[in-house]
């Protein structure tokens, strides 16, 4: 695992990149949340989708909603980049543009949109 910390106006965060998945369960999120937080100081964070387990993106098994809810508690924002404008599931669209319309959680297609969506500089 790599982390890279960004700035935008003035907002830092901590970009993660990685080589496998990073996320499988809630306690990986708590503690990737807890060393971010701790090594560079930073409340908001960008990683790939492909950091979380495939499990995370089918939302009957409840993880995405387990998972981003840490985030909400512990107040991290997060911005996770991937293709999601080709997702076949319904209910996985609708949860990412309900994600979407909010502040803290979002699905982007680059890292210079998450670095936009977390700096509050695009809505």
């Amino acid at each position: 695992m790599e982390i890279q910390v960004l700035e935008k106006n003035r907002v830092r965060m901590a970009r993660i990149t990685c080589e496998h998945v990073l996320i499988n369960a809630v306690d990986d999120a708590l503690d990737l949340m807890a060393t971010i937080r701790y090594q560079t100081g930073c409340s908001r964070i960008i990683l790939d989708s492909t950091a979380f387990t495939v499990q995370f993106f089918d939302l009957k098994t409840r993880l995405a909603g387990e998972i981003l809810q840490k985030f909400s508690t512990y107040q991290m924002k997060l911005a996770i980049i991937g293709d999601f404008l080709h997702v076949s599931s319904k209910s996985l669209r609708d949860f990412i543009y309900e994600s979407n319309t909010g502040h803290d959680i979002f699905f982007v297609a680059s890292e210079a949109q998450a670095v936009s969506r977390l700096a509050g500089s695009e809505t």
